[in-house]
């Protein structure tokens, strides 16, 4: 590896120290109900995000809920010694991308079929403090 490589893997490894991810693949909620409580924790302090996804009524919140609590259990154990409460803690990045859809067919009249997609998503978290 040469010296220039080397200096910048070193700064990739220096980043990614200070934050932590967690994915969720094939949920079975629709991409755009996803959105619009991930849009209500993007950049948001961890705690406060948590406080908000426990109060919300809408069925995404419980499994980003659990998504985020993976990923500052991911933060844990990567900085093995430093407490949550004294880092400043932000969801930094929260992308919800479609996943597969399941195609059915519902009768209609006259002999007619209408097309049912159900859609489903992945999500990416990333936390990381604000230093």
């Amino acid at each position: 590896m040469g010296a220039r490589k080397r200096i910048k893997a070193n700064e990739l490894k220096e980043q990614n120290s200070k934050i932590a991810f967690a994915k969720l693949n094939n949920s079975p909620i629709a991409p755009r109900k996803m959105r619009i409580v991930a849009d209500l924790i993007r950049g948001m302090e961890v705690h406060k995000a948590l406080n908000i996804l426990q109060h919300n009524a809408k069925d995404a919140s419980v499994s980003l809920e659990k998504l985020l609590r993976s990923a500052l259990a991911n933060w844990e154990q990567k900085n093995e010694g430093k407490n949550i409460e004294e880092e400043k803690l932000v969801v930094k990045t929260i992308q919800v991308d479609g996943g597969a859809i399941i195609k059915r067919i519902q009768p209609a009249p006259q002999g007619r079929a209408h097309r049912i997609r159900k859609r489903s998503n992945h999500v990416t978290l990333v936390v990381g403090s604000l230093i």
